[in-house]
């Protein structure tokens, strides 16, 4: 068989040997087809291809409500090039100000192309997956630098697994934390971390607290710590995140027995007038020494789990009842009483995607991305490194790179000895370049670190941003899509710039040509005859009745309310959630700058005649405070004369919006069925639709309309046709200038380049 191969393979050799001596000379393909002008502009030349490409992403561009045919795109097409052609003989495109526009366009639109999408995208999963979940975990550390010698750090492993060894044949993870662990604070807690979720801890040790079963212990995990064992203790759904008020004594740490015992008693004091009813607002203000959070009622950022000192934490968590307050709460910072404000639920992954998606790239998953992806571009290029250039920089490395202020030898010169490094795709990096950078991003490192390791990884950190460097540099090269993209933004920015300059300023700045043009073209600004009116249309007769009565006393009533707040018995004082409750509903009248807020206060038949009217009072001094002026306020006080069925409701204040705006009413009618009511109001000249059917004349009039609508039309005035004013037709006059100075200067573009359009191929296109 293998003589057969053999005397196969031979043949063959023979044959293209023979081939080769006896052949005629390779003959040059023929070249390839040319391609067909459409149109030339001066010396530039632009193919049918080129044009239809245009077309087909720009048609809709000057009117997104109507599609330009080919031939009408045409006019669009050529005098863009020939402003871009104009710009360009300018230098337009070389000016710092069009670059440096250009680069931070091209900056955002890279930043996509220079991550693993795909690797980012499941890490944004895997995170939120991990928020749903808290886990709990003891650890012991054996600390080692992260750029420790090899055998320091085999050191440290090897120990590692020794008291790994050691605590699966059964010795207390407790005992051997507090005897062997690193962590300061190992001799306190034994190891015990408490509860934790996702981005609370370095990304290898969250994996490890995530991935190893329940009273399990992990193999050795490296971060820049060290090598840490982790036992899981205990994991449990999450317990979302909380709001809280609190009231803070402070006591020092390891401050005299006295002043322990007066903070104490102080904090007993706050507690006993808050059991006796006493308002929370008002003992914060008393008794709180949180400066800052006792200016709103104690209140604190909204945090969740590991976020707070074990035992605030603890207490905080286990009030059930928003208003709910804890019993006294020592800390280290002192004592606390702390009260429940909000509780808030994970919220779903669609919500907290772009959020979760920044802090995966920027924590530390923001280095396994990057090294990911640098591995990969390792792949894509030819690296080429030089050992010898390499082992001369590591015998620059010494003890004064680890304090961050690196002096190299005096007799080294990187001017004269500045060998490369390596090469990315051919383009060097030398050794006086690597010098730099790392001069630049010196730090201060442990002193147990190894001198060639760290400056080991300012070489890989150097290397990774070249690589990073090239592939941004090449992306037009690479991925034709991006190359397109930033053409169209370069013309874009070209084009918006100078006509900016040529047109739309000018335009704008000639007053006196402006004028001109109008005096000139009077008669081309004119209104017709119009009647200022104001028509309300409705699905039927009933409705627009409904409406009608409405409109005659504004302001208007809205179907929305504020959310009510409830007082405990004879109370008039403001809570911490009642305020942020007045602060929401400050913001909705600052949003909206039309409404006006019913403010009603109710109290039961056994408080005091003055109670209500007092809350009504409370609320009102706070909004004012909020900047809502007292006429945007209406106040009603119902006293004891509307009781509900909800005992607890009867000690309310309560908020209704209304609007002087017909708009918002038109809204609040169509909540229910779009459409059902349109109000408005303005001019309407006298071949409006709504004209067609009603008389011309001053005053009210009922017309129907199609589908069985009628409309309710208030005439105010008419008015005679008139030529406009400047100021009214000021802005139609400035879009006429700016036609007639763009048609200059593309007149003039057409004397500087001329314009060939090749007849046979634009039939093709536009029949």
């Amino acid at each position: 068989m293998y003589k057969h191969l053999w005397f196969a393979l031979s043949i063959a050799l023979t044959f293209f040997a023979s081939c080769k001596t006896t052949a005629p000379p390779k003959q040059t393909p023929p070249p390839a087809p040319k391609e067909p002008v459409l149109v030339q502009i001066g010396d530039e030349s632009f193919s049918p291809d080129a044009f239809f490409q245009s077309f087909t992403k720009n048609r809709f561009s000057a009117d997104s409500a109507k599609s330009l045919s080919a031939a009408e795109y045409f006019d669009v097409y050529t005098n863009t090039k020939l402003k871009l052609l104009g710009a360009e003989a300018q230098g337009r495109d070389t000016t710092s100000d069009f670059k440096e526009e250009i680069a931070s366009y091209r900056e955002q639109l890279a930043a996509p192309y220079l991550t693993d999408k795909e690797l980012v995208a499941d890490m944004t999963q895997e995170a939120y997956n991990r928020l749903k979940q808290e886990v709990r975990v003891a650890h012991i550390l054996v600390a080692v630098p992260e750029e420790a010698s090899p055998a320091d750090t085999l050191s440290a492993h090897t120990a590692a697994m020794a008291m790994r060894g050691r605590l699966l044949e059964g010795s207390d993870f407790s005992d051997m934390a507090e005897k062997f662990s690193k962590d300061a604070t190992a001799k306190d807690n034994k190891g015990d971390l408490g509860y934790f979720t996702a981005f609370q801890t370095v990304y290898p040790f969250e994996n490890a607290a995530y991935l190893t079963p329940v009273g399990q212990i992990s193999e050795p995990v490296r971060t820049k710590f060290g090598y840490h064992l982790i036992k899981v203790l205990d994991r449990r759904p999450t317990r979302g995140k909380l709001r809280v008020a609190h009231i803070m004594i402070q006591s020092k740490p390891n401050a005299p027995a006295t002043q322990e015992k007066e903070a104490e008693q102080r904090i007993k004091d706050a507690y006993t007038r808050l059991d006796k009813g006493e308002a929370w607002e008002k003992i914060v203000q008393v008794y709180s020494d949180d400066f800052e959070s006792k200016q709103s009622g104690g209140l604190l950022p909204i945090f969740g789990v590991g976020e707070m000192m074990p035992n605030f934490e603890k207490a905080a968590y286990g009030l059930v009842q928003v208003g709910e307050y804890s019993k006294p709460v020592e800390t280290s910072y002192g004592w606390h009483i702390i009260r429940l404000v909000e509780k808030r639920p994970l919220e779903s992954y669609e919500v907290m995607e772009p959020s979760l998606k920044q802090k995966v790239m920027t924590d530390s998953r923001g280095e396994t991305i990057r090294k990911a992806f640098t591995d990969r571009l390792r792949q894509e290029y030819e690296i080429s490194e030089n050992p010898d250039a390499w082992s001369e920089m590591l015998e620059l490395a010494d003890s004064t790179l680890l304090a961050g202020k690196w002096k190299l030898p005096e007799t080294f010169s990187a001017d004269v000895e500045n060998p490369m490094l390596f090469t990315i795709e051919k383009v060097a990096a030398t050794s006086k370049d690597f010098l730099e950078y790392t001069k630049s991003h010196l730090k201060p490192r442990p002193g147990e670190a190894d001198p060639k390791i760290v400056l080991r990884a300012y070489y890989n950190d150097f290397l990774n941003k070249r690589l990073l460097q090239y592939e941004r540099d090449n992306l037009e090269k690479k991925y034709p899509e991006f190359k397109v993209l930033m053409k169209d933004i370069r013309e874009g920015v070209l084009l918006s710039q100078v006509m900016e300059e040529r047109v739309w300023q000018r335009s704008l700045d000639d007053s006196l040509g402006q004028v001109k043009l109008y005096e000139k073209n009077i008669d081309q600004h004119k209104y017709p005859a119009r009647a200022l009116a104001t028509v309300v249309e409705a699905k039927d007769t009933a409705t627009l009745n409904q409406v009608m009565r409405t409109l005659a006393e504004p302001p208007y009533p809205l179907r929305l309310k504020g959310e009510e707040i409830l007082f405990q018995d004879n109370k008039t004082d403001l809570s911490a959630a009642q305020l942020n409750t007045l602060y929401l509903l400050g913001a909705t009248m600052k949003k909206n700058p039309d409404f006006v807020v019913e403010v009603a206060g109710a109290r039961t038949a056994e408080e005091a005649d003055t109670v209500s009217a007092a809350r009504i009072n409370r609320v009102v001094r706070y909004l004012n405070g909020q900047g809502i002026p007292i006429t945007r306020i209406m106040e009603k006080d119902y006293g004891s004369f509307s009781p509900v069925p909800n005992a607890d409701r009867n000690r309310r204040v309560s908020f209704q919006f209304f609007s002087r705006s017909r708009k918002d009413l038109e809204r609040a009618m169509n909540l229910d069925v779009p459409g059902n009511v349109k109000i408005g109001n303005g001019y309407f000249a006298q071949d409006h639709p709504y004209f067609q059917k009603a008389d011309w004349q001053v005053g009210k009039q009922t017309i129907e309309l199609p589908g069985g609508k009628v409309a309710m039309i208030e005439v105010e005035k008419i008015e005679e046709p008139r030529n406009k004013t400047f100021a009214e037709a000021r802005g139609s006059v400035i879009n006429a200038y700016q036609r007639i100075l763009e048609k200059q200067w593309l007149d003039s573009l057409k004397e500087t380049y001329p314009v060939k359009v090749n007849k046979e191929e634009l039939n093709k296109l536009t029949r």
